[in-house]
């Protein structure tokens, strides 16, 4: 099947042929003609699958269309809400490449910046909003922002939004949504309180499930090291002495451990830099904005700021610390072979994270490939209870002491932070 085969509309069609798509993934083959009917959906399918296009494009054809019948003054008719800025700057444009040639306009909301210059946007008028939660319901507030015309409402990455608390900004909006509207929701996993959340937003959805959570795409080699927890960046260095690997997404459990991974690759002259929740959205987008352009070669991610990171054609993902919940593991490496192209996850594992190993390989029903040349074997046990008690204990005095050996030379100065 082609996408002529949906019947998009040719100033679309024309947009995505300059993407250079032809042929529709399967969630968008199943989910462009359900929206086009006007049917609403609940979405399940798992990063990479090309998720975005299949709401963007029926969202599009769909504003055109009524466009053409009635072209009065802009009004917000769809709207667009994520859990992050990150995943709202990737879809909104998506939304600008679908709609370059319908005359729409979109535009982009979230926290964290100055909100003047969003503002502005909004106020010369738009079709199509997309937006976080928090900064949605800020500028509501302020009575920038009427949702009483929206007729396309999609929640997307639903599970996420639960997870990072936003469950009653959530309710908060569709609270102020017209009744009558064709809403699309999207979630990666379906857990009971995803579902009954759907329950209040849709009406008699088509439900489209394209990809089970379990499954990784056929397209990605898997690779595991087992080793010790104080050779993990050793190891580390040691595989990207491949040259091969020359642009790659790799995964932190912790902010902190995220950007001690930095200093030790820089240490080794290979440019890296660290996304998280710490860092200012200006220094996110920058470090973003130079791994696509591959002026930095190790991009390294907790899990929720990589949520919505979509590089095309990236080759390899590294977990450098396992994730405890299965399907995590799964979402990861999904940010490689996406959309059919090959992609390669290496995964490093310490002995505290043996078990999760096992977890991920009777989730997606296979075994991850044991690279057996490993300079830095795994030689430790994993720790007893009570070794991993008293490590916490330790761990915890420690940092307790750093910072109370701090707080007393900023007071010897007598200048605090301001010494030099």
């Amino acid at each position: 099947m082609q996408f002529e085969d949906l019947k998009i509309i040719e100033p679309i069609l024309r947009a995505l042929a300059e993407k250079q798509y032809t042929t529709p993934t399967p969630i968008q083959e199943r989910t462009i003609p359900l929206i086009l009917k006007r049917n609403d959906i609940l979405g399940s399918a798992q990063t990479g699958t090309g998720k975005t296009a299949a709401f963007a494009v029926p969202i599009l054809q769909h504003l055109f269309a009524d466009k053409q019948k009635n072209n009065k003054q802009r009004k917000i008719k769809s709207l667009i809400v994520t859990p992050t800025r990150e995943l709202a700057i990737q879809i909104g444009e998506s939304f600008t490449d679908y709609g370059k040639y319908t005359g729409l306009k979109n535009t982009v909301i979230f926290g964290g910046v100055n909100q003047n210059a969003q503002t502005d946007r909004l106020q010369n008028g738009i079709d199509i909003l997309v937006a976080t939660p928090g900064r949605l319901l800020d500028l509501m507030n302020q009575g920038f922002i009427s949702l009483k015309d929206i007729e396309y409402f999609v929640l997307d990455e639903a599970d996420r939004m639960l997870d990072m608390g936003f469950i009653n900004d959530i309710k908060k909006i569709i609270a102020k949504l017209p009744v009558k509207r064709q809403s699309l929701f999207f979630s990666a996993t379906m857990p009971d309180n995803i579902v009954a959340l759907s329950q209040k937003i849709l009406k008699n959805p088509v439900k489209v499930d394209v990809s089970p959570v379990s499954s990784t795409a056929d397209t990605i080699q898997q690779y595991l090291y087992y080793t010790n927890r104080k050779s993990k960046n050793d190891l580390l260095i040691h595989i990207l002495r491949d040259t091969k690997i020359n642009q790659v997404l790799l995964f932190s459990r912790t902010k902190h451990g995220a950007d001690r991974i930095v200093r030790n690759l820089k240490k080794q002259r290979i440019k890296a830099e660290a996304i998280h929740g710490d860092k200012s959205q200006n220094q996110r987008q920058k470090a973003l904005t130079q791994f696509k352009e591959r002026k930095i070669r190790v991009l390294v991610a907790t899990d929720i700021a990589a949520r919505g990171i979509d590089i095309d054609k990236l080759g390899y993902v590294i977990n450098y610390d396992i994730p405890n919940i299965a399907e995590t593991y799964v979402h990861r490496i999904g940010r490689s072979g996406r959309a059919g192209e090959a992609g390669i996850a290496i995964s490093i594992c310490e002995p505290e994270e043996n078990t999760f190993v096992k977890d991920i390989e009777k989730l997606i029903n296979r075994r991850i490939k044991l690279v057996n040349n490993n300079p830095y074997p795994q030689t430790e046990k994993p720790m007893t209870d009570k070794e991993k008690k008293a490590w916490e204990k330790d761990k915890q005095r420690r940092k307790q002491a750093f910072f109370a050996s701090r707080k007393q030379n900023s007071g010897r100065t007598g200048l605090g932070k301001y010494s030099r």
